[in-house]
């Protein structure tokens, strides 16, 4: 089977349709591919796994798996004509029995070609291959039947792997076009939808104000360290802030354990900030309903709305937490816990995911996600996942990277911002050093000379 017969059987039996399609997003789009029933098709199966076979003869590869459910029989048919193991993985994490997520027999360290009908945006890809690795599988490349993505390939090498696909939409509208099997004006709505999922991902179109802001004060001030200041005391808290303030761009402070919380504090703190040019930034790590999140948020004795520009949520009650915080407040944005840097942490990458997804669905009242890596490619690959313009902020940083007593895990400064955190997040470094403001002064130079190292910027003004 030709590529030209195979894209021509695939309009036949309808997985290639065109139209008005609502997809999960919300938007609507002109093209729909839906591949689940080739496997009722034997001939073009088989003409899928001798492309396929062609595709993938010269690569290296110890073990073949495909995505679930579509790509599943197809990958069981080229690793059949083949002879190579078949693996798969579960869809949800086994938490009983032996705890194998991966069905098959492997090797560990064997290398694995993944095998799908699709890409869109590759995220559902770097998902898999992370979940792999995890398990003691390598993976380095990608087969796709049909890649409908806008920049897909390029995405999935930043992260270190390589796409190959049978056919693009480009060569799908080409041949359909060419036998008169869609009409002019189609190709060119398709054209033009799949541009603008492109260029509609403008950063500066899609960050909320205070995001801008804070974009903004990082450039003023040449920093992207944040401070967590957790100590029990005005005293204490003001005299570091008096040494630590020239040098952040943000404060991360906890109100609720100062023991001597009075109705000065606020005004005294929105004065430091004022002077200094920073942000504050109240990790209360908002959890619960959203009427209740509303009432924390907005009453009490803190009265934390009327100060904090930033605060964290964590999303284990679901969106309606965002809305009770956010909903009628302007000036006011959220950092949703994404990943956790302390050892033996619930957060899995479903979870993370989901917490993605609901922050792009959000994006005038959540500016970016919290979110720890182990190293400079684990922080590259969970960053790729980020929806345009959301920024990462990373704990979990030192000057040198370890784990301490309670099982924080600490990575360095360089890798922490080089692998995508926009800005770093910094407690007991700082402020149990002997002299807060050297320490300060050390860590906001080099997190700023690796973030304008990553973003192409040599001039740091210094």
């Amino acid at each position: 089977m030709t590529q030209e017969q195979f894209i021509k059987e695939l309009h036949g039996i309808g997985a290639v349709k065109f139209g008005e399609f609502t997809l999960k997003s919300g938007k609507i789009s002109p093209f729909y591919f839906d591949l689940r029933d080739m496997i009722s098709y034997p001939e073009l199966l088989n003409g899928i796994v001798n492309l396929l076979v062609e595709k993938i003869k010269d690569m290296e590869f110890d073990v073949i798996t495909g995505i679930p459910y579509t790509a599943l029989p197809i990958a069981s048919l080229v690793a059949d004509r083949l002879q190579k193991p078949l693996i798969y993985m579960r869809k949800e994490e086994k938490a009983y029995g032996t705890g194998n997520n991966v069905i098959g027999k492997f090797k560990t360290g064997a290398t694995c070609l993944v095998i799908d009908d699709l890409i869109t945006t590759g995220d559902s890809k770097i998902e898999t291959a992370e979940r792999l690795e995890a398990e003691g599988v390598k993976v380095k490349d990608f087969v796709v039947v049909i890649d409908r993505s806008y920049n897909g390939s390029e995405l999935l090498e930043k992260v270190g792997y390589k796409l190959h696909s049978l056919i693009s939409l480009s060569d799908i509208l080409e041949i359909l076009q060419k036998d008169n099997l869609i009409e002019p004006e189609m190709v060119i709505k398709v054209k033009e939808f799949t541009t603008a999922l492109g260029t509609e991902k403008k950063a500066k179109e899609l960050q909320n104000r205070q995001t801008q802001r804070l974009l903004g004060t990082m450039q003023r001030k040449q920093s992207n360290l944040i401070v967590s200041l957790d100590v029990t005391t005005q005293k204490e808290f003001f005299g570091i802030l008096d040494q630590v303030a020239s040098e952040i761009v943000m404060l991360k402070t906890h109100v609720d354990i100062l023991e001597d919380y009075d109705a000065e504090f606020v005004g005294k703190l929105q004065k430091y900030s004022i002077r200094y040019d920073f942000h504050i930034f109240e990790d209360r790590k908002f959890a619960d309903i959203g009427n209740t999140v509303r009432m924390q948020y907005r009453k009490g004795i803190y009265k934390i709305s009327d100060w904090a520009e930033f605060v964290t949520v964590h999303l284990v009650a679901g969106e309606g937490t965002i809305s009770g915080l956010f909903d009628g407040l302007e000036d006011r944005s959220g950092f949703l816990l994404a990943r956790m840097s302390s050892k033996g942490n619930l957060i899995n990458e479903t979870y993370s995911r989901k917490v993605l997804e609901a922050g792009r669905k959000n994006r005038k009242c959540v500016s970016g996600f919290i979110g720890h890596g182990k190293d400079v490619t684990d922080i590259s690959r969970f960053k790729a996942k980020f929806p345009e313009g959301m920024l990462l902020l990373m704990p979990g940083v030192k000057l040198e990277a370890g784990t301490d007593k309670l099982g924080q895990q600490y990575i360095t400064v360089e890798d922490a911002v080089s692998g995508g955190a926009d800005c770093i997040i910094v407690g007991r470094g700082i402020i149990k050093a002997q002299d807060p403001k050297a320490s300060a002064e050390i860590y906001r130079k080099r997190a700023w000379d690796a973030y304008c190292k990553r973003i192409g910027n040599l001039n740091t003004g210094e």
